[in-house]
């Protein structure tokens, strides 16, 4: 009896090495991306009026970076669409407001292209083809869903995500 302790307490031991080891290759496998910003706007009665344009500052400081921008988007399952239609307004330091309109591709006929739980569905959408270099100062940006439908229903909040990509 006394060796099958022994033998238990070993076992025991060894997975809590393991354990650790795994999570110690989880966290250095997320440290290959830095988050810099990242904030998210809720829409109260989970409809989004082409009127409310939320508003996102925050500040660059390392410019030797590269960085990605993402749009967090959550919305219920029963929202109405496949895509949103947005005007993503920039407005960087000491240069001129850049507008750009994109159509963002939630899902498809069959299902959800974001992270689903119970009926919430969650994107992160790489806004940028490569990393962008950005000079040191305080940014802004502005969401605005351009749809048809206004108010845009089942639309529960938006945000942007900004990113340091190491190599």
């Amino acid at each position: 009896m006394h060796c099958n302790t022994a033998m238990y307490f070993y076992k025991k031991e060894t997975l809590k090495i393991y354990f650790i080891i795994i999570l110690l290759a989880a966290f250095v496998a997320g440290c290959q991306q830095l988050d810099v910003y990242e904030k998210t706007i809720p829409f109260p009665k989970h409809e989004w009026a082409a009127a409310e344009k939320p508003t996102f500052n925050f500040t660059i400081t390392d410019t030797a970076a590269h960085y990605n921008v993402f749009i967090v988007l959550r919305h219920g399952d029963a929202y109405h669409f496949n895509n949103l239609w947005m005007d993503i307004t920039t407005i960087p330091p000491g240069d001129t407001v850049q507008t750009v309109r994109a159509n963002l591709k939630l899902g498809d006929n069959q299902k959800w292209l974001g992270n689903t739980i119970d009926d919430i569905v969650e994107h992160r959408i790489l806004i940028n083809t490569n990393p962008l270099k950005f000079k040191a100062g305080n940014y802004k940006f502005m969401l605005q869903q351009v749809m048809r439908e206004n108010p845009l229903q089942y639309v529960l909040n938006a945000g942007i995500r900004v990113e340091k990509v190491t190599p």
